[in-house]
C-alpha cells in the first residue's frame, strides 16, 4: 500500500512546503467534452474524424447524401529508390571553401547543381506517380437517404472520451440517427443507422475512388474495393539511375462494407447496395493494405486480409464492439483530464464548436475552449498513431485526395516531431514507438546518404521522410539541404528515457543516437574565424538572409538550430554512456567535440542570432523560428538559469511577430510558455484558435482553425494540433531532470482549473489544482522516479520518493 504524504504551506514561508501525513486529496468533476455541430459539413475540414490509429474515417453528416472519406495509413505509393547523388561528396570541398571566403551566394549555386536528390526527388509536393510516393486517401463511402421533407432538430457531435460520432435530426415526425467508431480491438468501421420508426429507414450505399479503383459486389449486402497505386516507374518516363536493382510493385489495397439490417430488404444494384424499409442498420468496413515497409500489419494480401477482419467483426453484435472499442480508446484518454474556467461561467460551452471559435474571434473570452483543444489534440494522438503502425504524418491518418498537400509525408525539421510532442507530457508515451520506428527506418540508407555527400560515417537524413528509407536532401537548397534534422529527430530517443528511465529501451535508442552523433563528428568543420566546430553545408530551416550584394542566400555555415541540436545530442551520448558504460573512446571523442561547439549568441540588436553571422533577414517575420529551438523544445535557453539569453529569446518573438500559420503560432505558444509569459501565450493561442480563412495571394500564410479544430498551415496541417496540445501542458507544468515548474505560464483570465495526469522528466505523474489564479494542489507520484523538486513562484522543495510512493500538497 502506497504511503500518501500531505503537504500544506507555512504560515512563514507560504511558498515553502511542509512535509505532513494525511489523507487523499479530494478530487473536482473533470467535463467530458464534445464538438458539436448544429449543421452537415461543407468541407472535409468541417467533418468528424475517427481513427484507430491504423483506420480512419471523417463524416460529413449529411441528411439526404452522406460522405465518409476512408483511409487506411498504408495507402502509400511510390517505392524505393536511389536517390542520393554518389558522388556528391566531391563538390563539398567547394562549397566548404566557398562558404569559408563568405560567398554564399555561389555556395548555394553549388548545392542545388550537385548536392540537391537525384533524379525527381519528391516532387516538391508533387510525389504521387513519382518513386518517393505520396500518402492517399482510401476512397469515400457515400451514403443516399430515401427522405422526403425539410430536416428539422438537427445534431452533430463527437465525444472525445469515447472516440464516439453521433447525429441525429427529424424528417417528417421520424427521428433518424447514426453513431459510428473505429475499433483498434477489432480493426473495423462501424456506423449504426436507425429511426424511431419501424421501416422507415431506406438507402443506398456505394464505395468510390477517383482512380486506380475497381468496385464489386460481394452479395446481396456487400461491396469490396480494391487497386493498386503506382510505383512510381510503371510509366518508364523515370532515370534509370534512380530505380533500385529490384522495382517494387505499388502497393495493393482493398476495403469491404457489409450491411447488416433489421427488417426491410437489402440487394445489389449496378454496384451499390440499397437498402428498403428498414428498422436499423449496421454497416462494418474493413480494409488493408499490403505495403510492404518499417511498420504495419505485414499484410501479403489486402483483400484477404479486409475479408478476414470483416469476418471476425460480423460474429459480434454491434453493442460488443462498441464496448470493446470504448474501453481500449479510454484506456489511453482516460490517462489525463483538464479543467480551465474563468471568473464567470461562460455560456458559449453549449454553443456549436465553429461558434465557439466565431465568438473568441470577436473577443470572448472561451478559457474552456483551451481545454477543450487539449483534449482534441489528446484524441487526434489516439486515434493516428498506434504501437506497431506508421506514425502519424502530416494530415494524421486523414486525408482526402489523392495528391495530399506536401505528399503526406513526414517533414522532419519541425512537423513530424511537433506531432509528437504531447506524447510523453500527456501520459501516451507508447503512443510515441511508431515515430521511433521511422528512425530506426532511416538508419541503413542514411548511412549510404552520409558516405554520398559528405564522405562520413554515421547515419544521416535531411527534411523529406517517407516510408521507403528516402534520407536525401530535397530539390533545392532553400528547403532541402537543413542537415540537422536526423539529429532533431534523436531528441525523441533521449526525451522518451528521460521520462520512463526505461533501460531497455536505451540499449535499443543508443546505436542510433552514436551513429547520429558519429556522423556529425565527421562532417563538422573548424570556423577559422572564432576556432568553433560548426555544420557545413547547411541552413536555417527554409529561412534566408540577404548578402552584401541584396542576393536572397539560404546555404550558411553553422546555423543556430544546428548548433543547439547537436549539444543536446552529444549531451545525449554521454549521458546514455554514462548508463550502459558501451564505449568510452567514443564518449571521450564527443566530451571533446562538445566544448567547441558554436554557441548561442546575442546579436548587437539584442536577439538570438539565427546564423554564425550577423546577416540582414530576408523575412524578419518568418514562419519558421528554429534559432529558439534551444528555448522549446529545447533546454538550454533559460529564464533562471540563462536571463540574458531568454531575454534576447523574448526580444527575438517580438520581432518576429504573433502573426503566423498554425503550426508556427503553436510553436511560439510553447515558447512564450518557457519564458513564464502565460497572458502572451493565451494571446496567441486565441489566434490559433481564429476561424481559418481562404489562402490569398497576399496572405498565402495564415493559420488559424478549421471548424472541426483541423489545424490550418494552410492548408490543413495535424502538428499544429498536437504542438497546441503540448504547449498548453507547457503552461500549466514544466519539467527537466530533477525539477517540476508547477504553473509556471498561467494566464490571468485561466483563473480555476486542475489538470491531472501530467508525465515530469525523471519518472513522475503529477495532479494539480490552482484557484484564483494560485496554486493550490499537487500530487506528485512516483513512477519510477526517486527525486525531484517542486518548484513554484521562485521557491524549490525537494522530493524523495520511493517507487510509487504518492507525496500530495495543498496550499
Amino acid at each position: 500500500m502506497n504511503k500518501r504524504i500531505r503537504m500544506i504551506a507555512t504560515k512563514v514561508a507560504p511558498t515553502c512546503f511542509a512535509l505532513v501525513c494525511s489523507a487523499s486529496l479530494a478530487q473536482a468533476e473533470i467535463p467530458e467534452r464534445k464538438l458539436g455541430f448544429d449543421e452537415p459539413a461543407e468541407a472535409f475540414t468541417a467533418s468528424v474524424p475517427l481513427g484507430n490509429g491504423r483506420l480512419g474515417a471523417m463524416l460529413y453528416g449529411g441528411v439526404v447524401e452522406e460522405t465518409i472519406v476512408l483511409n487506411e495509413n498504408g495507402m502509400w505509393s511510390g517505392s524505393p529508390q536511389n536517390a542520393d547523388r554518389l558522388d556528391a561528396y566531391k563538390a563539398l570541398p567547394e562549397i566548404k571553401k566557398l562558404l569559408l571566403e563568405g560567398k554564399n551566394f555561389e555556395a548555394e549555386a553549388l548545392v542545388n547543381a550537385n548536392f540537391t536528390c537525384a533524379g525527381s526527388g519528391s516532387g516538391h509536393g508533387r510525389g504521387k506517380n513519382v518513386p518517393y510516393g505520396c500518402y492517399q486517401t482510401l476512397g469515400k463511402m457515400k451514403l443516399r437517404m430515401q427522405h422526403d421533407g425539410e430536416a428539422n432538430g438537427y445534431r452533430r457531435e463527437l465525444a472525445l472520451a469515447d472516440a464516439l460520432f453521433s447525429q441525429s435530426y427529424e424528417v417528417d415526425g421520424v427521428r433518424f440517427s447514426r453513431e459510428g467508431f473505429v475499433s483498434a480491438p477489432d480493426e473495423v468501421f462501424a456506423l449504426k443507422l436507425s429511426a424511431d420508426r419501424k421501416g422507415s429507414l431506406s438507402f443506398e450505399l456505394s464505395l468510390e475512388r477517383e482512380e486506380r479503383v475497381s468496385v464489386e459486389s460481394l452479395g446481396q449486402d456487400s461491396l469490396m474495393m480494391f487497386g493498386q497505386l503506382n510505383n512510381g516507374y510503371e510509366d518508364g518516363k523515370q532515370s534509370a539511375a534512380v530505380a533500385p536493382d529490384h522495382i517494387q510493385e505499388g502497393v495493393r489495397y482493398a476495403g469491404v462494407v457489409k450491411v447488416l439490417r433489421k427488417g426491410g430488404t437489402v440487394r445489389s444494384v449496378d454496384g451499390r447496395i440499397v437498402v428498403e424499409n428498414a428498422n436499423e442498420a449496421v454497416l462494418l468496413f474493413t480494409a488493408a493494405t499490403d505495403i510492404k515497409t518499417f511498420a504495419g500489419r505485414g499484410v501479403e494480401d489486402a483483400r484477404a486480409a479486409a475479408l478476414s477482419d470483416l469476418a471476425k467483426a460480423e460474429k459480434q453484435s454491434y453493442g460488443k464492439l462498441k464496448q470493446a472499442h470504448i474501453a481500449d480508446f479510454r484506456s489511453y484518454y482516460d490517462r489525463v483530464g483538464i479543467r480551465i474556467e474563468g471568473e464567470n461561467t461562460d455560456e458559449g460551452k453549449s454553443l456549436p464548436t465553429p461558434e465557439r471559435l466565431k465568438r473568441v474571434e470577436r473577443g470572448f473570452d472561451d478559457p474552456d475552449l483551451a481545454a477543450l483543444y487539449f483534449d482534441f489534440g489528446r484524441y487526434l494522438l489516439i486515434s493516428s498513431s498506434r504501437p506497431g503502425g506508421l506514425p502519424a504524418n502530416l494530415q494524421g491518418i486523414w486525408a482526402e485526395k489523392t495528391q495530399t498537400p506536401w505528399n503526406g509525408d513526414w517533414h522532419t525539421n519541425i512537423n513530424a516531431q511537433m506531432n509528437y510532442w504531447p506524447a510523453e507530457v500527456c501520459n501516451l508515451s507508447e503512443l510515441h514507438e511508431p515515430l521511433f520506428k521511422l528512425i530506426e527506418s532511416l538508419v541503413e540508407p542514411g548511412q549510404k546518404t552520409a558516405k554520398a555527400y559528405y564522405d562520413a560515417d554515421g547515419w544521416v537524413s535531411f527534411l523529406l521522410s517517407n516510408p521507403w528509407g528516402y534520407t536525401s536532401p530535397g530539390e533545392s537548397a532553400s528547403w532541402g539541404s537543413t542537415v540537422s534534422c536526423s539529429a532533431w529527430l534523436c531528441q525523441h530517443l533521449w526525451d522518451h528515457y528521460l521520462y520512463t528511465e526505461d533501460d531497455a529501451f536505451l540499449e535499443w535508442a543508443y546505436p542510433i543516437l552514436k551513429g547520429s552523433a558519429r556522423f556529425y563528428l565527421d562532417m563538422l568543420i573548424e570556423d577559422p574565424k572564432s576556432g568553433w566546430l560548426v555544420t557545413s553545408p547547411s541552413n536555417s530551416p527554409e529561412n534566408a538572409f540577404l548578402d552584401e550584394a541584396g542576393n536572397k542566400v539560404h546555404v550558411c555555415m553553422g546555423p543556430t538550430a544546428d548548433q543547439q541540436l547537436l549539444r543536446y545530442l552529444f549531451e545525449a551520448c554521454i549521458g546514455a554512456e554514462a548508463i550502459l558504460k558501451k564505449d568510452e573512446a567514443f564518449e571521450a571523442e564527443v566530451k571533446a567535440a562538445l566544448p567547441r561547439l558554436a554557441p548561442t549568441r546575442i546579436g548587437r540588436d539584442g536577439r538570438v542570432l539565427e546564423w554564425l553571422e550577423e546577416y540582414p533577414e530576408a523575412d524578419p517575420q518568418h514562419r519558421h523560428i528554429a534559432h529558439l529551438w534551444g528555448l522549446y523544445p529545447g533546454n538550454e535557453i533559460d529564464p533562471v538559469r540563462t536571463p540574458d539569453l531568454a531575454a534576447a529569446a523574448r526580444k527575438t518573438l517580438d520581432v518576429r511577430g504573433d502573426g503566423s500559420t498554425g503550426w508556427s503560432l503553436a510553436f511560439k505558444i510553447g515558447m512564450w510558455a518557457r519564458l513564464g509569459d502565460g497572458d502572451r501565450a493565451y494571446k496567441l493561442m486565441k489566434q490559433l484558435f481564429k476561424p481559418a480563412k481562404p489562402r490569398t495571394k497576399d496572405s498565402p500564410w495564415e493559420g488559424g482553425t478549421y471548424p472541426n479544430l483541423f489545424d490550418a498551415h494552410p492548408p490543413f496541417q495535424i502538428d499544429g494540433n498536437f504542438g497546441g496540445t503540448a504547449a498548453i501542458a507547457e503552461m500549466l507544468m514544466q519539467s527537466e531532470l530533477g525539477r517540476i515548474s508547477l504553473l509556471p505560464a498561467l494566464p490571468r483570465s485561466w483563473s480555476h482549473g486542475e489538470v491531472r495526469g501530467l508525465r515530469a522528466r525523471g519518472g513522475f505523474e503529477v495532479d494539480l489544482s490552482w484557484s484564483n489564479g494560485e496554486l493550490k494542489t499537487v500530487k506528485v507520484k512516483s513512477i519510477h522516479g526517486t527525486k525531484t523538486e517542486l518548484f513554484y513562484k521562485g521557491k524549490a522543495t525537494p522530493v524523495v520518493l520511493r517507487k510509487g510512493e504518492v507525496m500530495e500538497v495543498e496550499l
